[in-house]
């Protein structure tokens, strides 16, 4: 391979490849929980979630890609077998049970908030340590739309349930599953 003359050292994009990396492996289990999640969800949230998760899938599977590109524009290469999910994640599966369509959502705003804040870590370290703006700034949109979708997730089991004219009842008051 050519070498690449981008302005940052061999060190600086190897760090900040580790750190794609990571996000990648963390990427693709919520992707894989998600879709799981999918299929496996049953009662009365059941339409409502599994358009939302299809959603979320589809955004995850772009991120993925471009993360993994990313990688490579840093003259990387990206993790892409199972074993290296696993390896680079912080994320953790839980294949022993299938829960609540609740429990579910709560597991997924959890892994969001997981990689959100390494995420927000890794935008430091890119900008500070590497002196990467470039990957900062890509860190960051991801950032926003983990934000969103753990938003939309935690709306999903946090709200307060509302009246016919659009007040809060004192008696339908939605507990967050934790």
């Amino acid at each position: 391979m050519r070498k690449l003359n981008i302005g940052l050292s061999e060190e600086q994009r190897t760090g900040v490849i580790e750190l794609l990396n990571k996000d990648l492996a963390n990427s693709y289990l919520l992707l894989i929980k998600t879709k799981k999640f999918h299929w496996d969800v049953v009662g009365p949230q059941f339409r409502s979630l599994h358009e939302l998760w299809e959603e979320q899938y589809q955004t995850l599977t772009e991120t993925i890609d471009s993360v993994a590109e990313r990688v490579r524009a840093l003259g990387g290469f990206p993790v892409g077998t199972a074993k290296g999910f696993v390896e680079y994640a912080s994320i953790q599966e839980q294949a022993d049970n299938v829960p609540l369509a609740t429990e579910m959502v709560a597991q997924l705003v959890d892994d969001h908030e997981m990689i959100i804040r390494n995420l927000r870590e890794h935008i430091d370290k890119c900008s500070e340590e590497f002196h990467d703006e470039g990957t900062a700034d890509f860190l960051t949109g991801l950032m926003e739309g983990h934000e969103e979708m753990a938003w939309m997730l935690r709306s999903f089991i946090e709200g307060e349930a509302l009246q016919a004219d659009g007040k809060k009842s004192e008696l339908d008051k939605v507990p967050a599953m934790r």
